[in-house]
């Protein structure tokens, strides 16, 4: 009896009954919903309307007053902006949107009792759009490039299958992509299937969009295959004396040491998986950017194209063109050239790989037009020398 008495069990009997009432609290705030929207996503045409309701997921205990908040009042008018939720109701709102001028901006709100989990749900993404027909072409357009790099890969590998040789084909070029389409397939399995991540990249990016659809994982998981068939065809079919070059294995090798470096501090939680992500898409980037020298190279040492497959080349300018056509469609249709101008970097590799087709094109249709395949004896090393490229060997007509 005692020790009930003591003051020590006094002591913990109120603790534990205060942690049980934080708990309590805690979980009734969690079990509010608050305000939520029909839609978070609204497209809306320049002096044109549409409409998107707020919903009252549970009745207050008080009379609720919200105001809604945009980014840029030039873009749209909002009819109300304000309303009062009378207590013990559960009434919607519909708040009717005008384009005024194209562009992006999020709508948010603020409440009169200032309770976060009240409005944390409330908020608008609204796109504001020239004109629909250039919103289906550049769809149509986003369609048509996906094909065009999907299938981009199997002109290269039906070249290798039919002359059962890989002799012209650069192995640099090759162990570049594995590289890079590999580490493009981690960003977008991470960021499209882990829930971990895709919770980072939201905290980071509060009411943002999740960049990776499924579309760009099925690219990346495909073209990592693709490219896996043809370093197999580099193994078993004829290739002559090609091998890697050390300066394409001191990159790989570069490469590989900052991966394992960034995971390593990832799983010691020095920094977030996300930025090990991130590190994944600054290599493949850098990848796309040098991946096309040593084929162009080898092209010119070569005087020949033979083994190259220009289908591919076709394929991948249909591809490139059609992406930076689509990128202008949107920022005329959205103004938004600040996603060109502003953050040059996809524009800027799209044009690049468009730029090293064009001379590939010049290369096979123009300058090497007349170019003969040689023999795997005489494709060697010493190929690559000055000596070699004075007078090319030719030997027999590519059917």
């Amino acid at each position: 009896m005692r020790f009930f008495n003591s003051r020590f069990f006094q002591t913990c009997i109120y603790f534990s009954c205060l942690l049980i009432l934080v708990s309590q609290k805690i979980a009734l705030a969690s079990n509010h919903t608050g305000l939520t929207v029909s839609n978070h996503d609204v497209l809306v045409l320049v002096n044109d309307s549409t409409s998107f309701d707020i919903l009252a997921l549970e009745s207050f205990d008080q009379d609720v007053e919200t105001k809604l908040l945009t980014q840029h009042e030039n873009l749209v008018e909002l009819i109300p902006t304000e309303h009062k939720f009378k207590a013990d109701t559960t009434e919607n709102v519909t708040v009717t949107v005008t384009g005024l001028n194209p562009g992006h901006l999020v709508v948010s709100a603020e409440s009169q009792l200032n309770e976060t989990w009240i409005i944390e749900d409330l908020f608008v993404r609204i796109t504001v759009a020239n004109s629909r027909s250039i919103i289906y072409i550049s769809f149509v357009f986003g369609w048509i490039y996906f094909v065009a790099w999907s299938v981009s890969f199997y002109p290269q590998i039906y070249t290798n299958f039919r002359r059962k040789s890989v002799i012209g084909l650069n192995f640099d070029f090759v162990y570049l992509n594995i590289v890079g389409f590999t580490l493009y397939s981690v960003f977008n399995c991470g960021l499209y299937w882990v829930p971990a991540l895709q919770a980072e990249y939201a905290k980071r990016h509060p009411r943002g969009l999740n960049p990776v659809l499924l579309n760009d994982v099925v690219f990346s998981l495909h073209a990592a295959f693709a490219t896996i068939i043809t370093i197999a065809q580099c193994l078993i079919y004829e290739r002559g004396k090609q091998s890697l070059s050390k300066t394409a294995s001191g990159m790989l090798s570069l490469f590989a040491l900052i991966v394992i470096i960034t995971a390593s501090l990832a799983i010691a939680n020095v920094i977030h998986w996300l930025d090990f992500l991130y590190y994944c898409s600054y290599i493949k980037l850098t990848i796309t950017i040098i991946k096309y020298v040593p084929q162009a190279l080898m092209n010119y040492r070569r005087k020949s194209t033979v083994g190259w497959s220009i289908g591919t080349i076709l394929l991948d300018f249909t591809g490139g063109t059609l992406s930076m056509m689509q990128m202008i469609l949107n920022a005329y249709n959205y103004d938004d050239w600040a996603s060109i101008f502003g953050d040059p970097t996809k524009f800027g590799l799209g044009l690049f790989s468009v730029l090293f087709d064009v001379f590939f094109m010049l290369q096979h249709y123009v300058f090497y037009r007349h170019a003969t395949e040689t023999t795997s004896s005489e494709t060697t090393v010493s190929e690559y020398s000055p000596a070699s490229r004075s007078s090319p060997i030719r030997e027999r007509e590519v059917a």
